[in-house]
């Protein structure tokens, strides 16, 4: 996958149009255009900024892989659940709260009740099944496990890394 095949599959992922993006990003529609048809590449100062905006890291968008939102990985190439980490991106009215929890921890919150009361921002994450996400992670599941956006546009995104 080429940096411009990704910057457009990260762009319509996020809603966005060309004009939207050169807004944010302080520069013309027609360099998006030339960037996602890779007639040009992004400065690059302009990455750490662009990965931002589409919530995701330079590493990503310079990767020639194709990222999955989620992925099985098989028992011999898992990675210890004890090192593991679960984030949390939460977005309402472009407020922007980003939290990073070792598994272990999200685990016993569970365990002792109070992880159904944890809000990132303004926030109330209470509707999201952290059991289920659990049990996911120690079958095998990583990546992008969970993402659900309100009635009033609020967004939260839940990946195990």
């Amino acid at each position: 996958m080429t940096l411009g095949e990704k910057l457009s599959e990260k762009r319509r992922a996020r809603g966005m149009t060309q004009e939207e993006v050169a807004e944010k990003l302080g520069v013309t529609p027609q360099a998006v255009s030339k960037w996602e048809n890779d007639g040009s590449c992004p400065d690059i100062f302009l990455l750490p900024a662009i990965a931002s905006l589409y919530e995701t890291t330079v590493d990503d968008l310079l990767s020639r892989e194709k990222t999955p939102v989620a992925t099985y990985v098989p028992p011999e190439q898992r990675k210890r659940f004890d090192d593991m980490v679960l984030r949390i991106l939460a977005e309402d009215n472009g407020d922007r709260a980003k939290v990073n929890l070792p598994m272990p921890l999200v685990k016993l919150a569970l365990e002792m009740g109070v992880i159904s009361q944890m809000n990132v921002g303004n926030m109330d994450l209470s509707k999201i099944d952290f059991a289920s996400v659990i049990k996911m992670v120690e079958s095998g599941m990583i990546g992008r496990l969970v993402e659900f956006e309100g009635k009033k546009g609020e967004t939260v995104v839940v990946e195990v890394v």
